[in-house]
């Protein structure tokens, strides 16, 4: 890969709605290269969780899955976020989606290291354990 590559940005909030002083907290983000992928994303986590929640927000779930996702794909796929979001109890669970530009990062692998990296040299050091057992060198 050469060049930037679009996507989407996700990422999974929970909330504490009792806590007035406690900010959001992040669960877990995801690179998803194209909309379908991203909503799937959103999707497969609710399908996950619909179990345990309560029925208020087990029907919030599956609304969105049955309803809003194509609403979502489609905005997805005219590059505009989008927000998904569960009220389980006291706890507001939220997925976003932002559009997004992905760098590429050079790989190890499939370039040369710089001739600098081939200078450094580990340091050996000798451990002297005691008379009963042997002399190792790291």
């Amino acid at each position: 890969m050469t060049g930037l590559r679009y996507g989407f940005w996700c990422e999974c909030w929970t909330e504490d709605l009792t806590a007035a002083i406690e900010r959001p907290t992040l669960h877990a983000s995801f690179d998803a290269y194209s909309a379908p992928q991203a909503d799937r994303w959103v999707a497969h986590a609710l399908r996950t969780i619909t179990p345990a929640l309560d029925s208020e927000a087990c029907d919030e779930a599956w609304t969105w899955l049955c309803e809003g996702r194509t609403e979502t794909r489609s905005a997805l796929m005219r590059s505009e976020p989008c927000t998904v979001t569960v009220t389980h109890a006291s706890t507001r669970i939220t997925w976003t989606i932002r559009p997004a530009l992905f760098l590429p990062l050079a790989h190890r692998e499939v370039r040369k290291l710089p001739a600098c990296a081939h200078d450094f040299k580990p340091r050996t050091v000798k451990h002297h354990p005691g008379p009963d057992k042997p002399r190792t060198t790291y």
